[in-house]
């Protein structure tokens, strides 16, 4: 047995449909019916303006060390977004074009990296998604270890292998596919809320929110 250096080649994703279901809907929106606290670290950020969607496909690397990734860009499946937890370190890039256009050919969705990525200048005007913490010119190194498709840790937020990944200009977040249909019907209220309200205020000029005031009362604000 060698602690930390693992590959699973087999995954449950859950349905395509299911997960399309989320295509369109703005992340701020879904983090609102999720209590709010669902986004990851809103350092790592979209490197291009592709939105993202797909399903987790899981990697553990050592800090700086990409040869995991090399193993894992031959296993994802088409719909698949290779998310990598490289402990957050921003010194060493994971990956850049060349191995982007190879997920691209491949059919992947997007790539999440708690690190850092090169050639940025390229991949901003690739339509691949990609988030990333960070950017350095600094290349990997090969050695290994690392894990795939284990539960990993990105922006503070876990991740399991087959979860859905949601991304858009404003950040992504992580949605366990058991409670995916709960959350969808959540965000279409809200999406039907907010318009009602976004039509009252251009139509009418008002932004009715009786809440302020009694919030105001209840802490004992003097008027």
């Amino acid at each position: 047995m060698n602690i930390g250096c693992k590959i699973i080649y087999d995954i449950t994703r859950p349905d395509p449909a299911l997960v399309a279901k989320f295509r369109g809907l703005p992340v701020a929106n879904i983090d609102d019916c999720m209590n709010r606290i669902a986004a990851v670290d809103s350092a790592i950020r979209p490197m291009n303006k592709a939105p993202l969607l797909g399903t987790a496909f899981t990697i553990r690397l050592p800090e700086g060390d990409n040869l995991m990734f090399h193993k894992a860009m031959d296993m994802a499946a088409p719909g698949d977004v290779v998310v990598i937890d490289a402990g957050g370190a921003t010194n060493r890039a994971i990956f850049g074009e060349l191995m982007l256009t190879y997920c691209h050919t491949r059919g992947i969705a997007g790539v999440v990296v708690d690190g850092a990525i090169r050639d940025v200048g390229a991949i901003s005007q690739m339509d691949i998604p990609v988030y990333a913490r960070g950017i350095s010119p600094n290349g990997p190194y090969k050695n290994g270890p690392g894990e795939i498709n284990v539960p990993v840790v990105i922006g503070g937020k876990i991740v399991f292998p087959g979860d859905i990944v949601v991304g858009d200009e404003d950040g992504l977040l992580i949605v366990r596919p058991e409670n995916a249909e709960e959350i969808i019907r959540s965000v279409l209220t809200l999406n039907k809320k907010e318009k009602d309200i976004m039509d009252n205020i251009l139509e009418k000029g008002t932004y009715i929110r009786p809440w302020v005031d009694d919030k105001l009362r209840e802490i004992s604000c003097e008027f």
